[in-house]
């Protein structure tokens, strides 16, 4: 029989040759999800030995990650925002990059200033941004959009987590199936728009990572015209769409903020910033309307 410290090492050692990022902290996770241990239970267990039927509920879960199935998906749930979110194929897994967004919003945009009241958040995925803005600003009434009814679906359980956790939450906000801006009422505007939409190239997916190549909707990653044709169009679309003194708080890619930044000049907007990530990578952009 192996102890848990010893089952913990030797899948560590088989992550890491699988190329797997944080081998060690993905091996603690999933043989914690396994046992149904927290990571610090495990800890103070490192002695124990591993009965055959224990270790036969951790084997398939590292094989599946073994596989490059992302740890989100095996897991079910993702730590996000202050959010615990169901996490499947269905949408992006939310990543820190949009955490670091979210925070952003919240740094340029202040209830107490009114620039809470009306939310609009394009491309909600698993509702992550739309339930964080929610969660952070009490009196917000956000709407969420998305064109695919897989992700609107996996959203709206993740809003009733979220209304179960902190009830108030969830029902603040609306989910629509909109092609952006296409199917909100005309005469609807928002203080703060919010998006991290499809901003890869094809060669970049083809590139990247299993997690993100295989088991992300490509739908939610890839865009026309070198990743900029959303962005583009978000832009476009909040010069009408933002109030007066409203911020836009894009995701972008790395190479964009050029381009971006020129169609936010040319759509009116003001105030147009460019900001990176905690990697140090040009990774949002920030506007306001006049």
């Amino acid at each position: 029989m192996l102890s848990l410290l010893e089952i913990i090492t030797k899948t560590t050692d088989f992550f890491a040759g699988r190329g797997i990022d944080s081998p060690r902290l993905n091996a603690e996770q999933l043989i914690g999800h396994a046992l149904g241990l927290k990571r610090m239970q495990l800890y103070v267990q490192f002695e124990r030995l591993l009965t055959e039927p224990e270790l036969e509920k951790i084997r398939p879960l590292v094989k599946r990650r073994a596989n490059r199935e992302p740890l989100q998906h095996i897991l079910g749930t993702v730590e996000w925002g202050g959010l615990t979110l169901k996490c499947d194929k269905r949408a992006l897994v939310p990543r820190p990059e949009t955490e670091e967004l979210l925070e952003l919003v919240l740094e340029r945009a202040k209830p107490s200033e009114g620039a809470a009241s009306r939310v609009l958040d394009l491309g909600t995925g698993t509702g992550a941004l739309a339930l964080g803005l929610a969660k952070a600003w009490p009196t917000a009434q956000v709407t969420a959009v998305d064109a695919s009814d897989d992700a609107l679906a996996l959203a709206r359980e993740n809003a009733e987590l979220a209304e179960r956790a902190a009830p108030g939450i969830g029902g603040r906000v609306t989910f629509l199936k909109s092609d952006w801006f296409a199917a909100l009422p005309a005469s609807a505007t928002f203080e703060v728009i919010v998006s991290n939409p499809p901003y890869l190239t094809d060669a970049e997916v083809a590139a990247a990572e299993p997690e993100v190549r295989v088991h992300d909707p490509r739908s939610a990653l890839v865009a026309p015209d070198a990743g900029l044709a959303d962005l583009k169009k978000i832009i476009a679309g909040a010069a009408t769409r933002l109030a007066p003194g409203g911020l836009l708080a894009l995701e972008t890619g790395v190479a964009q903020h050029e381009a971006l930044l020129a169609a936010v000049a040319a759509a009116g907007l003001r105030e147009g910033e460019g900001r990176a990530d905690l990697r140090g990578r040009p990774r949002f952009v920030l506007a306001r309307k006049g």
